[in-house]
């Protein structure tokens, strides 16, 4: 009878063992089948509200960035990402359409039309800054129907073709130029990559110009206040997947890759922006 308990109770313990690794494994495939579940979008509310991929909303920060540095109106980033939107879904394209086959870029803007060459038109900053140099010279812009002015520029084929963008363009523009506080918001998966302050800080300033920073560990810290605080803050967010960025912190609040929350309040000192990236990820079991 003793062995028989004996063994009765070993088994007990085995069994209990098993259940117990098999509720480790089953929660850790939890975990990594929710990650993939996940699906990867920017929101931006405020001026109406509107959804968009990481990599288009990673353009739109840069064409909104641009606007910000040369110190036009957020009306001006609106126009220049509803036209984006339309002529390439807001995405660097390299071809062009049968209304013009040599359009290339964000803008789809011809080489054989004075936008600048091939390379020129391809790079995405030369090409916001040439919209933006055409957009200028178009009187009263800023007042102008969005989807008129884009024709103005454009002169497009199909010059309403602007319009259904609107929403988008207004809402991302308001966020971006750090009109609506808090107002972009991305839904992520965790970083598959570390992440590099120095990286962070050169596409920065390619897109803002150069801001006073320094660094601290894996956080990027960043001198900036007010709207264009928001700006910069709201920037990092919309390439939080491309720059493998895991927490921004501003104006006293804080947007969390892992948390998935939005923006919650924080204690972040005045006057800063601060901009974390991932550590190298641990090796998967």
């Amino acid at each position: 009878m003793a062995r028989r308990g004996s063994l009765r109770r070993r088994f007990v313990l085995l069994l209990t063992l098993a259940m117990v690794a098999g509720g480790t494994f089953t929660a850790m495939a939890f975990v990594q089948r929710s990650e993939v579940l996940i699906t990867e979008h920017c929101t931006a509310a405020g001026a109406g509200s509107s959804d968009l991929a990481t990599d288009q909303a990673a353009n739109a920060g840069l064409i909104t960035a641009v606007a910000v540095r040369r110190g036009l109106p957020a009306r001006a980033a609106s126009i220049a990402l509803a036209t984006a939107m339309q002529e390439s879904k807001l995405r660097n394209i390299g071809h062009g359409d049968q209304a013009g086959p040599d359009s290339r870029g964000l803008f789809q803007q011809r080489p054989s039309q004075g936008w600048g060459t091939l390379e020129q038109v391809m790079d995405p900053y030369h090409a916001t800054n040439a919209f933006y140099d055409a957009l200028a010279k178009v009187p009263g812009y800023e007042t102008l129907d969005i989807t008129v002015a884009a024709q103005r520029v454009q002169r497009s084929a199909y010059p309403d073709a602007y319009a259904p963008h609107e929403v988008m363009a207004r809402a991302f523009a308001s966020s971006l130029t750090g009109q609506t506080p808090a107002g972009l918001d991305c839904s992520l998966r965790d970083p598959d990559a570390a992440g590099d302050t120095a990286a962070v800080q050169e596409r920065l300033a390619a897109a803002f110009g150069g801001l006073p920073a320094s660094t601290e560990g894996r956080t990027l810290l960043l001198d900036a206040e007010g709207t264009q605080a928001w700006a910069v803050a709201q920037w990092a967010v919309a390439n939080a997947k491309a720059l493998s960025i895991t927490e921004v912190q501003a104006e006293g609040r804080s947007w969390s890759r892992q948390a998935r929350n939005g923006w919650q309040s924080a204690e972040v000192p005045a006057g800063q922006v601060r901009v974390t990236v991932a550590e190298a990820p641990k090796p998967k079991p």
